[in-house]
């Protein structure tokens, strides 16, 4: 059998299941997923390998309208991935009627020739009928599409079949990553991930919008002990206490969750050192995005 591979691009409006997917696709938990918008901030490879093929996915921020200059990068850089892919996993939420952000992404989708996979995503929520006239309202709006799927990317159902069809448009190639790479960020990327996601869950409001993390340190000390020293930034002196909480105990429990899942991904034991910056209305100033961590994204997509 020839080796095939190749690269899809997933997108959608936030909160589809897009990371949820490629979590469940890679068979571990790579990416960090919330009930939050625009969880997804940065476009990651992710990247499945097998005696047979490699796909190089493509996370993508979900496409919103951006109130901010990191709100516009995001959406720009999940579109800019729309170029040069060979196929296009298009996730919807069954359980919401189509809306008008699903058909801005439709008006983007009828420029390209690129297969198009239409995903129905939380199948598992929605009535039989009600799955029926969605996806043919869908079908009338974006007639091109290479096929239909029906998944739940958080049970896992019908994912195989879905891999089954991404595989069968793939053309013969190379091996992009070696075996054992499964993402194409460093662990540090990773581990600032892993720790906004905890205060994505832990917090409310504006705070999660408002967040970035950076790590200052990660270094191996003795004892085989990571000392990971990180920075969370907020927008304003309120949100800074909010973080912190009475007596440090917001920041106690984001650093309690936190560390479990990073000693999980690193295999072994952590000290991790938080503390909490203010830099005012850091996602509309192009400096601060690349202080940050975001230089990538703005400086491609500007």
């Amino acid at each position: 059998m020839a080796f095939r591979s190749g690269f899809v691009t997933v997108i959608g409006r936030p909160n589809v299941g897009k990371s949820t997917l490629l979590n469940a696709l890679l068979g571990e938990k790579y990416l960090i997923v919330s009930d939050k918008p625009q969880t997804t901030r940065n476009r990651i490879r992710c990247i499945l390998t097998d005696e047979n093929y490699q796909v190089v996915f493509l996370d993508t921020p979900g496409i919103h309208k951006p109130r901010s200059l990191l709100g516009e990068g995001m959406v720009q850089a999940a579109l800019n991935t729309l170029e040069d892919v060979d196929a296009i996993i298009f996730m919807v939420d069954a359980s919401e009627p189509l809306g008008g952000g699903d058909r801005y992404i439709a008006e983007h989708l009828k420029r390209v020739s690129t297969p198009i996979f239409l995903v129905f995503n939380k199948i598992d929520l929605v009535e039989a009928g009600e799955l029926v006239r969605l996806e043919s309202q869908w079908q009338t709006l974006l007639p091109q599409v290479q096929a239909v799927c029906h998944i739940s990317a958080l049970t896992s159902y019908n994912l195989d079949h879905l891999r089954g069809q991404i595989l069968a448009v793939l053309p013969e190639g190379p091996k992009y990553y070696p075996d054992d790479m499964v993402i194409d960020q460093p662990e540090r990327f990773i581990v600032a991930e892993l720790i906004r996601e905890k205060i994505l869950h832990l917090t409310h409001e504006e705070i999660p919008h408002s967040v970035a993390v950076v790590i200052d340190e990660m270094t191996a000390r003795e004892d085989d002990i990571v000392y990971v020293h990180a920075t969370i930034y907020v927008e304003r002196e309120s949100q800074k206490g909010i973080i912190i909480g009475k007596r440090g105990s917001m920041l106690k429990a984001i650093g309690q969750e936190a560390r479990t899942d990073i000693e999980r991904m690193l295999g072994s034991q952590i000290y991790l050192d938080l503390w909490v910056k203010t830099r005012k209305d850091w996602r509309n100033q192009l400096t601060g995005l690349r202080q940050l961590g975001y230089e990538e994204l703005m400086e491609k997509e500007r």
